[in-house]
This record gives C-alpha cells, sequence and structure tokens, in this order.
C-alpha cells in the first residue's frame, strides 16, 4: 500500500502497538466525522489504482462544489448478509467459480477475501401465532420448507473461506450486529482500523448508531467486494441534523424516528449521509440511536451517522464486549477525531434542527414510513385514506360474532429490529399488556397477534421480569426470532378475517413495529399498514380498530364496566427504566453470543455437500444455476446502441423495490406457482418467494408481479398485467414473447424508482426479462447501483422532463442512440414521434466499467480468470 502523505503511525493501547493511518494534521478539523472514516479509509487503501492521491485530495477538499464530483473507491472491513440475499448472492459465487473453471481459471480464486457475515433470519413465518407453541411450530415448518436452501448455506460456510454463517433461531440480523458481532474499531493483522460494513440489507445503516459506518449495497456489489473490489461511490454531501432538548413523557424512540424520517424526506436527503450532533445525542441511549439509524432508507440516505462517545463505550460494555475492546475504541476514537463532543461543529453542505421536546406520539402510514400522523389526529387519517363507505360484516369467532369492517385491525405485530433492540419500547409494551391484563382488557378476536423480537436477549429478560405471561395473555406469543412480519412474512391472516376482507373487500389494517409499510408488503390482504411503537401496537390489538383515538376514547371497559383509557395503563419512563435497570446484564449477551454460529439441533443435524464447486441438482425447485454467465467471452463484446425496445411497464412515483421484485407467498394461479406446479410442488408447498430466491425460474416469473403495481400500459387494473400486440397478458408472458422476438425492453418510471429494500431481484428480474435500461426521473441510490450490476442502463430524463411533458404513452418504439465506450453523460432517445437527450447514470468510472463489462459478476470472472 502507499503512503503518499506520510500518515502512518502508532497507536499504543494497555501495551498493545497497533498501525494507523493518523489523521491529524491531513485531516480538516471541521471534516464531518463520517468522512473522518472515508479518509482513513482512502488512506489505508491507497495503491495508485484502485485508490489514487487524487482521490484523497478530493476528499481533503471536501465541501467544495466540485469536491462532490469525485469518485472514490470504499473498502468495507466486512461483508454483512441475510439468507434471502446471501442465498442468490452464494448461488452467484458458485456459478462464478464455473464459470472461471469454464474460462481456465482456479474456482477458489473466486472466494472471499474480507470477512462475510450471513444471518439466517429472513426465512420463518409468522403461521403459527397466539399459542404456547409457537416458536417450536415455526421453527419446524422453516426446516421442513428451506432444508435445502440451508444445506447449501452450509457447503458455502465450508468451500468458501471467510463465510460464516449466523444459523436460523438467533435473532435479526441487525440487532444481532449492534449487540455482538460489531467491531467499531477492528484490530487485525498488527492495524487498527474503523470497522466498515456493508451488508445486502438497507438497514444495515442500525450499525451507524454505534458509531459503525455503514450501509446498504446490492447483493451484486456485496459479491464483487468479498472478492476484493472496492464500492465506488461519489463524494457524498453531509446533511448535519443537531439534536437538543429531551423527549417529553409519552414519547417513544419510535415516535423520535418517525417524526426524522418524516424531516429527513421532507428536506431530501437521497443519496446523502446524514450525521447527528448538538447537546441532544448525549440525551439519547445507544439503543435510541440505533433505532434512528435503522431507518435511515426510509430518510433516503445512505447512512444516518452517530459519532462515538461515551455512551457507545457503556453500551459495549453493556452487551458484554471485551475490556481491550472497549479500551482500543475509545483510544482510537480519541486520537483520529472521531470522538464526539457535545460543542464541536463540523461543517456540514446542510443542517438541520430538531428539539426532542416537540416530539409527540405518532404513528405512520397507511403506505410509506414518511407519512407520519400524530396519534391524536389517527383516526382522523385513517377516515381521510380510507375514502370508500363503510361495508361491515360479521364473523365467527371464539364462539361469538364479531363487525369487522375498513380500518379493522388484523395483524398486531411487534417485530422488526428497528424496535425490538430497544429495550425502553419493548419493556413499556409489556408493562402496558400487564396493566390492560390487570383491567381486563382483551385482545379483539379477529387480530392476529405476533411477538418476533430480534434477539434471544429479549425474550430473557421478559424472562427475568416476569413479564411474559402478561404478553401471551393478549396473545403476544413468541412466534420466531426472525424479521417475519416486517418484510412480509406475516403467514395468512385469521381464516375467517381472510374470507371477509375477499368477500367484502375491506381495507382492514396492521399495526405493526416496523421500518416498512409499502403496499402488500405485509400482507396481499391487508391494505393499510401502520408503523408504531411496540406499546401502540399492543393498545391497537385491544382496540381492534384504526377508527378510534386513543388520546380521548376508551380502549374497553375494566371488570366494573368503568371506561379504560389508553393514558390509565401507559406505564412511566421511571418505571420502565427501573425495570431495565434492574433486570439486563451482560451476561444476558454472553449467553445468547456464546455459542452464536453452532446453530440448534436441528442445523447441526443438516448434511451438507463438499467440494469446491457445488453440484447443481437439475430437479431442484430452490437452487438452479443462473445464466447470467452462459456462453460469457473472455473479453467483453462492444457496447452497443439500445434499438427498437418496447415499454414493458410504465410506473409513476415511487416505485418500491417491493413493486419491482418478487415478495409474499407464491400464488398457485401466477406464472411462477404455474411454473412450480408443473414440477410438481403442491399448492401447500409453493413457499415465498424469499425461500426461493435461489432459482431464477421462480424469480423472473415473479418479477413486477406485485398486486398492487399500477402499470399505466393497462390502466385501471393493478397487478403484473401489461399488454402485448394489443392483448392483455402477464409481464412475463409479454417478456418472453419480446425475448423470442429479439425485441429488447425498457421500463419508464417517474420520481424515486427503485425506493426500499436493497433488493437484488428488483434488477436481476428485469435483467433476465430483457429490460436493456430503465428511463425515470430519479433513481434511489442502492436500485440505481444494482442495476449496474446486472448490467441494465439507469438513464435520467432530464429536470422538466417527464414521460408525461415528452407525451410519452409507452406505447412507442425507443431507440437510444450513443452508447460508445466510453459512456458519455447524455444519450439521445428516438422514438416515433420524438427525439430527446437523457442522462446516463453511471456515477463513476467504476460504474462504467461494470456496465462495458455487461454487470458486476462478468466483470469479476474475467479478472479472476485472467489471474491465474
Amino acid at each position: 500500500m502507499g503512503n503518499s502523505f506520510g500518515t502512518t503511525g502508532t497507536l499504543t493501547v494497555d501495551g498493545s502497538r497497533h498501525t494507523i493511518h493518523r489523521l491529524a494534521g491531513i485531516a480538516p478539523p471541521d471534516l464531518p466525522y463520517s468522512l473522518r472514516i472515508v479518509l482513513e479509509n482512502l488512506l489505508r487503501h491507497e495503491d495508485g489504482a484502485l485508490v489514487t492521491t487524487d482521490q484523497i485530495q478530493a476528499l481533503l477538499g471536501w465541501g467544495e462544489p466540485a469536491s462532490f464530483a469525485h469518485a472514490i473507491d470504499l473498502h468495507p472491513a466486512r461483508i454483512f448478509l441475510h439468507d434471502t440475499n446471501g442465498v442468490p448472492a452464494l448461488v452467484d459465487l458458485a456459478a462464478m467459480r464455473d464459470a472461471v473453471t469454464a474460462l481456465g481459471g482456479d474456482p477458489a480464486g473466486v472466494n472471499p477475501v474480507i470477512p462475510a457475515e450471513l444471518v439466517v433470519d429472513h426465512s420463518v413465518i409468522a403461521d403459527v401465532f397466539g399459542r404456547a407453541d409457537a416458536f417450536v411450530r415455526n421453527a419446524e415448518l422453516e426446516y421442513a420448507r428451506n432444508a435445502e436452501r440451508y444445506r447449501f448455506l452450509k457447503w458455502g460456510q465450508a468451500a468458501l473461506r471467510g463465510l460464516a454463517v449466523v444459523p436460523p433461531g438467533t435473532g435479526i440480523m441487525h440487532q444481532v450486529n449492534v449487540e455482538h458481532l460489531a467491531r467499531v474499531v477492528v484490530a487485525d493483522g498488527g492495524w487498527a482500523y474503523p470497522d466498515v460494513c456493508l451488508g445486502t440489507d438497507s438497514h444495515t445503516t442500525m450499525v451507524n448508531g454505534l458509531g459503525v459506518l455503514g450501509w446498504g449495497i446490492g447483493g451484486i456489489e456485496a459479491e464483487a467486494a468479498m472478492l476484493g473490489q472496492p464500492v465506488s461511490m461519489r463524494i457524498p454531501q453531509v446533511v448535519g441534523v443537531r439534536l437538543h432538548g429531551v423527549l417529553p413523557h409519552g414519547a417513544t424512540a419510535t415516535d423520535l424516528v418517525l417524526t426524522i424520517t418524516e424531516l429527513m424526506r421532507g428536506h431530501g436527503v437521497v443519496g446523502k449521509f446524514v450525521e447527528f450532533s448538538g447537546p441532544g445525542v448525549a440525551e439519547i441511549t445507544l439503543a435510541d440511536r440505533a433505532t434512528i439509524a435503522n431507518m435511515s432508507p426510509e430518510f433516503g440516505s445512505t447512512c444516518a451517522y452517530f459519532p462515538i462517545d461515551a455512551e457507545t463505550l457503556r453500551y459495549l460494555r453493556f452487551t458484554g464486549r471485551p475490556d481491550a475492546t472497549v479500551a482500543l475504541v475509545e483510544a482510537y476514537a480519541k486520537e483520529q477525531g472521531l470522538w464526539h463532543e457535545p460543542g464541536a461543529t463540523p461543517r456540514y453542505t446542510e443542517t438541520l434542527d430538531l428539539d426532542l421536546g416537540t416530539v409527540v406520539a405518532s404513528l405512520a402510514g397507511p403506505r410509506r414510513p414518511q407519512d407520519r400522523v400524530p396519534l391524536d389526529r389517527a383516526k382522523a387519517g385513517f377516515r381521510g385514506v380510507v375514502g370508500r363507505p363503510s361495508a361491515p360484516t360479521t364473523v365467527a369467532l371464539d364462539g361469538g360474532t364479531h363487525r369487522i369492517d375498513h380500518g379493522s385491525v388484523a395483524i398486531a405485530a411487534i417485530t422488526s429490529c428497528t424496535n425490538t433492540s430497544n429495550p425502553s419500547v419493548m419493556v413499556a409494551a409489556a408493562l402496558l399488556a400487564r396493566n390492560a391484563a390487570t383491567r381486563g382488557l382483551r385482545t379483539k378476536p379477529w387480530v392476529k397477534t405476533s411477538l418476533s423480537p430480534g434477539s434471544r436477549v429479549v425474550t430473557d429478560y421478559y424472562d427475568k421480569a416476569g413479564l411474559t405471561p402478561h404478553l401471551e395473555a393478549l396473545g403476544f406469543h413468541l412466534t420466531g426470532y426472525g424479521c417475519m412480519t416486517c418484510i412480509g412474512a406475516s403467514g395468512p391472516l385469521i381464516p375467517e378475517v381472510t374470507q371477509a376482507v375477499r368477500d367484502h373487500d375491506l381495507a382492514v389494517a396492521a399495526v405493526l413495529s416496523g421500518n416498512r409499510n409499502f403496499d402488500s408488503r405485509i400482507n396481499p390482504d391487508v391494505r393499510m399498514n401502520y408503523l408504531a411503537s411496540p406499546p401502540l401496537v399492543v393498545a391497537y390489538a385491544l382496540a381492534g380498530t384504526m377508527d378510534i383515538d386513543l388520546t380521548t376514547e376508551p380502549l374497553g371497559t375494566d371488570h366494573a364496566g368503568r371506561p379504560v383509557y389508553l393514558r390509565d395503563i401507559w406505564p412511566s419512563p421511571r418505571e420502565v427504566q427501573d425495570l431495565i435497570d434492574t433486570t439486563l446484564d451482560p451476561a444476558m449477551f454472553a449467553r445468547a453470543y456464546a455459542d452464536v454460529f453452532a446453530g440448534d439441533e436441528r442445523w447441526q443435524q443438516l448434511a451438507a455437500p463438499e467440494g469446491a464447486t457445488f453440484g447443481w441438482d437439475a430437479a431442484s425447485t430452490y437452487l438452479r444455476r443462473p445464466p447470467y454467465l452462459d456462453s460469457m467471452t473472455p473479453e467483453p463484446p462492444a457496447v452497443a446502441d439500445i434499438t427498437g425496445a418496447r415499454v414493458l411497464v410504465k410506473l409513476g412515483d415511487s416505485v418500491t423495490t417491493d413493486h419491482i421484485s418478487p415478495a409474499g407467498a407464491i400464488p398457485p394461479h401466477t406464472p411462477a406457482g404455474q411454473y412450480l406446479r408443473r414440477h410438481g410442488v403442491e399448492p401447500a408447498d409453493l413457499n415465498t418467494y424469499a425461500s426461493r430466491r435461489g432459482n431464477h425460474e421462480v424469480m423472473m416469473r415473479g418479477t413486477f408481479a406485485n398486486v398492487r403495481l399500477r402499470n399505466q400500459l393497462v390502466p385501471d387494473t393493478e397487478g403484473g398485467c401489461t399488454v402485448h400486440n394489443g392483448s392483455l397478458t402477464t409481464i412475463y408472458d409479454a417478456a418472453a414473447a419480446y425475448r423470442a422476438a429479439g425485441v429488447p425492453l425498457l421500463v419508464l418510471a417517474g420520481k424515486e424508482y427503485g425506493a426500499g429494500s436493497s433488493r437484488d431481484w428488483a434488477a436481476k428480474g428485469p435483467a433476465l426479462l430483457g429490460v436493456r435500461a430503465v428511463l425515470a426521473e430519479s433513481f434511489e441510490r442502492i436500485h440505481r447501483s444494482n442495476l449496474i450490476g446486472m448490467g441494465i442502463l439507469p438513464l435520467q430524463f432530464l429536470d422538466g422532463d417527464s414521460a408525461d411533458t415528452l407525451g410519452l404513452t409507452g406505447h412507442e418504439t425507443f431507440t437510444v442512440t450513443g452508447l460508445s465506450d466510453p459512456i458519455p453523460d447524455t444519450v439521445t432517445i428516438h422514438t416515433e414521434h420524438r427525439t430527446f437527450p437523457a442522462k446516463a447514470r453511471l456515477d463513476t468510472p467504476r460504474e462504467a466499467e461494470y456496465f462495458r463489462h455487461g454487470g458486476i459478476m462478468p466483470y469479476v470472472v474475467r479478472r479472476t480468470a485472467h489471474a491465474r
């Protein structure tokens, strides 16, 4: 490595010597904390080829308008994956090993060169609920459905050096990361440096609350990073958020994060770093910081960074990190200017101000995380959104007849690492349940209740505090340690409720303590989804409807027939904190993570295949060798114009990766379901798209198949349909017909195309369908990168232009010219009726190189094969 700036030095901590790249004397004193970590990364990886002195100089000049045009190459310290993105990532690596072998290279060259950790947390489904054996039954179903995938993961762990797998039933990846895996400062090979963690889930940002710089990237980028490639990015703008004041009584960390999400989306932080500073930072616990940082993708920002301070050290000790680790973090942070001082004034491109004292109890919904509604206006907000006449019906449940209507709460889920990592809101939920049960209140019988915490520590402190029976009295039995409802693995509704919803077209609701509530994400039968704190989840389970003002109307009546209001059962902050202080201790974390990679008996008994390359089973409906690298040539072909393209779908604003990427259960009548049925899979075993992400045949058939997708080529319809030769058909069938005719495809879209989760299949699926380019008004950062990673060209309308202003109906034939090598900033698009320019969103030289090769995978395979 180079050392052009002469920054190497030594840091001694408790007698141990570490080589560091010292930032003092080179970093501007007012450089944001997060960019100091980026600067150290560039200094440590300077080699004159990937990372150059020009990149470092550009970052040292940060803040000048020209600095934001510069590209830099960041090298993560580790890669973080979950099973639904991790399985297809390993499928790709296995396919890359096959391709390298075919080109005469060594398949073992396709191997992680940095640590890669995969947490199996996205496959368990809340099928069984509200009963004592729910956790055991759901785990049995999980293994029955996913044993083939899990054996493949065990093959990967054995065949790929540096890959560690956290087995099912341990917790949610981001909570496990914050509570155990995150290093904050890495000590390795005599060096000390910041833990830069990039993950295949967009909520990897949760670790920002611990002072770790990290964010979500596509699985395709993650594969390249595991193999030694840097992640290319523009030097970011940094938005500072100055916090002051204290949270008032009745306001939770969830309410705070929903307020910040609304503020950030309103301001506009897409593609920017967000960094928190000011005296209010010291008033926020580490758990609250992690809750805020977790929601960074909902802001639209790349990360949401909290600098290291005394609270960081307290949390590291509290979660059982070794004393030597804590000492190194403190010494390194203070030496490198990474230690937060409340009076510090970093220089930001923009600064926002938030008084914590203005935060009030809130929900967000019914469709977007940024659509915050104060609790006292939630009833009016619901009525304003539902917009349809009441259509009540009755269902027979628990020996009685009950009225179901628009806004009836069908799901109440305490779920997601966003909130289950935070003892304050989790204890508050349990105490509220205790108070409610004591007063004689019960959950309404049409509500599906579930408790899906992000780590075993949660149930340990519930048990120790005697709170578990109170939650179970209201139906909040443990359903599993996994994402579950938050990612749409909510399982079916109560059957009678499902029938009523479908027969009477009811707009029922879900209330969950998650981070996303996009259309059809939580459950296909639920049209309205609200994010809320865990105690409010319990409250709405008691109320059973969104058509209630919890601030003025009673939840029910007590044993004596007296009304019980939310304020009557809401626990005090002091009671919550006292219980936390007397219950939680470092030993709980030590026990929970003592054998974090060992797994239970089921995991240990799974027989895994062996060998440097994977033996594909042609009969498998879960794992198929993908075709991305078929017939790949040793050198990339010349970049060519796109000629005679047709529009597959024409979409509006805020189309999310949930709309694009297959998600949820696989219905039998869909192209994916029909494919599986033809291959002998019974309807009851179709499973979810998430479980079948290793089978491209299933996934490409489920692309753009979201039941809430609105394709403007077929107005007044919802779902995965389009037109081909004037006839209505499925998007998959239309794409297959175009592909057979050799016709390239285009997607037209509005603003914020690809918002939401970092889903590879939102890029892989369109690529397999034959989409060559996406023309949109703007892109979400991760999805734009994923498109490039799959060889799809992101094209952006010039400012002021859109499909509507240009009169594009989507029925035209498109030709894109100017795609020479290198790709110019602006290309020309031709239709039968007009010609107009568009911007090619290849923002860095490395992105252009990936596109020239047809994507990241061909690029890496060629480099690996040539290295022999």
